[in-house]
C-alpha cells in the first residue's frame, strides 16, 4: 500500500547545545502565530514549565507544542540542551521528520551539538540550520557556518545534508532571515524554510495501527499519558489495542484508550480520533512505559526503540540515620525512597536504579552529575530526606582491561588563565586535543578527560577563571584506564560536638580555614562545617561559648568579626565530599557529614587503614 504524505503537517525538533536559545525561539514561535493573544502577558521561557527549570534557566524534560503557519500545522518538540539530559534528546528523535538545529552565532557548535546533530544523522533526519544571536555585538556567522559544515563533514554527513540550508536569526528580538545581514523582520523565513525543507509526515490511515510511546507524562485525574506519533494507521477513543512491551516483545496486554489528546499551541485538545503522522498524547493505559508499542489486535507489530546511551556515574541513596534525621522530612524509609526512585525510571530512560547487599541503599546511575542531582533537587522539594554519596565513574571490563568513560571538555576562557586551566587539567589527565582563539583575548582549549577528572574541578575552575570560564563537556566513549588522579587539595573541618554554632566557636575556627556555616546553626558531631587549605583533616568546636566573666578588659566588648560562609549548592557539595563522606538531603536542609559520626571511631578508622 502508498504511503501518504500529510502535507498539512510537519513534524521537528529544535536541537542544541545549552544556552544557544532553543526555549526562546519556541516563544518567539508561539508569539508570531497567534498562539498567545494580542494582550496575553506570558513569561519568558513558557515551555520551561518545571520550577527547577524557571529557577536554572534550562530545559530538563522535553515539551510538545505546535503552531499553525499558512494553513499548515507544525509539531514542535523542544529539547534539552544540557549532556546530562540527552537520552530525552535521542528518544524524542523518533516522533519528528526534521530537526532544527539552532546554533550561537558566536559559539558556534559545542559539545552538545555534536551530540543530538550525530543521533539526528543517524537517523537520517533532514537538518535546518539556524544560526542564533545574530545581534550579538561579537557575532561571527561566516566562521559559525564554516565551523557548522566542517562538523558535518567530522560526522560523516552526505552531500544532500551538505547542502542545507542555513537561516540567521535572532529568537529574542523575533526575527530571522536567509542572509546574516538580517536585523529586522519576523521569523517567517525560517517558518518558510522548515516546510519546504522538512518533508510532511508519510503514512497509510487505512493500515493497522502503530504508535510508538516517546514520553511518558502524568495528570493527577488521567494518570499516566503516553505521548507519540502514529506511524501507521487511525487511533479512535474508546477502541482496544493491544500493547507491546518495549523490553519484551512477546509481552502482549490488551487494553483501551480513554482519552486521546493532539497538540494546539500550549494545550491538549481531545479528539475522537487520529491518523498516521500525527503527534498524540494517550490516556487510560496504566502500565504504559516509554519505547512501548501499541498496536492493531490482529496484526501486533513492534517498532524498534532508540538505543539508549549507557549511565556513566553513579551515587549511592539511603535512609538517612543522621542524628537530625527525620526532622522535616515526610518520606523516610527505604520503601518509600525505593518506590520513588523506581518511579522514575518510568519517564527517564538514562536512568538505572539498583538494589545492594544493603536493604536501606541503591545504586543510582545517571548520564552525569547534573543528571542526577536534579532527581536529588526534585525530592526533596516531594518531601523525601535521604542521604547521597559521592559521585563515582562506572567502569568497564573487557578483554580483561579496565576501561573508563573519557570525556570532551570544551573550555572558553580569558587567555590570560588559559595557562593554569591547561595545568589543572594535565594533573587530571586531560589532553590538550585543540587550542584557538575565538576573539580578542578569549582562547577556546578542548580535552579528552576521564570522566572522574572532571568531578571536583567545576568550583576550582570558576576560581583559576575568576568566575569569567565557561566548561561543557560530553561522553566520547571507553578507554584504558589512564592511571591514579590527585584528590582533592582542601580537608573538611568537622564539629566534634552538637549544639547551636556560636559566634565565638565560629571565630576561633574560622582561622583553619573557610567555614561553611553562620552563627545559629544546629550541628552534630561528625558534621563539616568547612574546609581547610592544609589538606589534613581538623576537627573544631563551633558551638563554643565564652566564659563569662566579672573582670571587664579594655576592647573585650568589641564585637568578633566573621568571615562570610561560603554557601554550598548541591553541585558543589557534590563536588567536594571524599569517598569518606555524605550529603544529608531533607526538605529545608542540607549537611555534608563523615559517614562515621564519633570522632573516636573515625580515627581508628583512618589508622586500621
Amino acid at each position: 500500500m502508498i504511503k501518504i504524505r500529510r502535507e498539512e503537517i510537519r513534524n521537528i525538533a529544535i536541537i542544541a547545545h545549552v544556552d544557544h536559545g532553543k526555549t526562546t525561539l519556541v516563544d518567539s514561535l508561539l508569539r508570531q502565530t497567534g498562539t498567545f493573544h494580542a494582550n496575553q502577558q506570558v513569561q519568558e521561557r513558557v515551555m520551561d514549565s518545571d520550577d527547577i527549570e524557571k529557577e536554572r534557566g534550562i530545559t530538563i524534560l522535553a515539551k510538545n507544542t505546535s503552531v499553525n503557519y499558512k494553513d499548515k500545522k507544525i509539531n514542535i518538540i523542544d529539547t534539552p540542551g544540557h549532556a546530562d539530559f540527552g537520552g530525552e534528546v535521542e528518544r524524542v528523535l523518533k516522533m519528528v521528520n526534521g530537526v532544527v538545529l539552532l546554533v550561537d552565532a558566536f559559539e558556534g557548535p559545542m559539545p552538545q551539538t555534536k551530540f543530538v546533530l550525530k543521533k539526528a544523522f543517524e537517523l537520517n533526519l533532514p537538518v535546518v540550520v539556524c544560526v542564533n544571536k545574530i545581534d550579538r555585538p561579537d557575532a561571527r556567522p561566516e566562521g559559525v557556518v564554516d565551523e557548522v559544515l566542517d562538523l558535518f563533514i567530522e560526522l560523516g554527513a552526505d552531500d544532500s545534508a551538505l547542502e542545507c540550508p542555513f537561516v540567521y536569526a535572532s529568537a529574542k528580538s523575533g526575527y530571522a532571515g536567509l542572509e546574516d545581514t538580517v536585523r529586522d523582520g519576523n521569523m517567517e523565513p525560517l517558518f518558510d524554510t522548515i516546510i519546504d525543507y522538512v518533508p510532511a509526515p508519510a503514512g497509510e490511515k487505512d493500515e493497522p495501527l502503530q504508535i510508538l510511546i516517546s514520553t511518558i507524562d502524568y495528570n493527577d485525574y488521567l494518570g499516566k499519558i503516553g505521548i507519540g506519533k502514529i506511524e501507521r494507521g487511525t487511533v479512535k477513543i474508546n477502541s482496544d489495542y493491544l500493547r507491546i512491551n518495549a523490553k519484551d516483545p512477546d509481552q502482549k496486554e490488551k487494553t483501551r484508550i480513554v482519552q486521546l489528546f493532539e497538540f494546539e499551541g500550549l494545550n491538549r485538545v481531545d479528539v475522537k480520533e487520529s491518523f498516521a503522522g500525527s503527534i498524540v498524547a494517550i490516556a487510560g493505559i496504566e502500565d504504559i512505559n516509554i519505547g512501548d508499542t501499541i498496536a492493531d489486535m490482529n496484526t501486533p507489530e513492534a517498532l524498534d526503540f532508540v538505543q539508549i546511551s549507557e549511565p556513566t556515574i553513579a551515587m549511592n541513596f539511603s535512609v538517612n540515620n543522621s542524628p537530625f534525621a527525620g526532622r522535616d522530612g515526610k518520606y523516610l524509609t527505604s520503601r518509600e525512597i525505593r518506590a520513588r526512585l523506581f518511579r522514575e525510571l518510568q519517564s527517564d530512560v538514562g536512568l538505572k536504579v539498583e538494589e545492594t547487599e544493603f536493604g536501606d541503599t541503591f545504586k543510582v546511575s545517571g548520564r552525569g552529575e547534573l543528571h542526577l542531582s536534579i532527581l536529588i533537587e526534585n525530592m526533596r522539594r516531594e518531601g523525601y530526606e535521604f542521604q547521597v554519596s559521592k559521585p563515582e565513574v562506572l567502569f568497564k571490563e573487557e578483554d580483561g582491561k579496565r576501561l573508563e568513560p573519557i570525556e570532551i571538555a570544551t573550555v572558553d576562557v580569558s587567555s590570560e588563565y588559559i595557562g593554569s586551566v591547561i595545568e589543572k587539567l594535565g594533573k587530571r589527565k586531560g589532553e590538550l586535543v585543540s587550542l584557538e582563539e575565538i576573539n580578542q583575548g578569549s582562547t577556546r582549549a578542548e580535552f579528552r578527560i576521564p570522566a572522574r577528572g572532571l568531578i571536583g574541578y567545576r568550583q576550582e575552575f570558576l576560581t583559576d577563571t575568576k568566575g569569567t570560564g565557561v566548561i561543557n563537556n560530553i561522553f566520547e566513549g571507553y578507554e584504558p584506564y589512564k592511571g591514579e588522579i590527585p584528590s582533592r587539595v582542601n580537608a573538611s573541618i568537622v564539629s566534634f560536638d552538637t549544639g547551636e554554632s556560636s559566634t565565638y566557636g565560629l571565630f576561633n575556627a574560622q582561622t583553619r580555614g573557610e567555614l561553611f556555616i553562620g552563627p545559629g546553626v544546629e550541628v552534630y558531631e561528625g558534621m563539616v562545617v568547612g574546609s581547610s587549605p592544609k589538606g589534613i583533616e581538623i576537627e573544631v568546636s563551633v558551638t563554643k561559648k565564652k566564659k563569662q566573666s566579672n573582670v571587664r578588659a579594655s576592647g573585650s566588648d568589641d564585637s568578633l568579626r566573621l568571615s562570610p560562609p561560603r554557601i554550598m549548592s548541591l553541585e558543589n557539595a557534590l563536588e567536594f565530599i571524599e569517598d569518606d563522606e555524605l550529603i544529608e538531603i531533607t526538605p529545608n536542609n542540607m549537611r555534608i557529614r563523615k559517614k562515621i559520626l564519633d570522632t573516636g571511631l573515625r580515627k581508628k578508622s583512618h589508622r586500621s587503614r
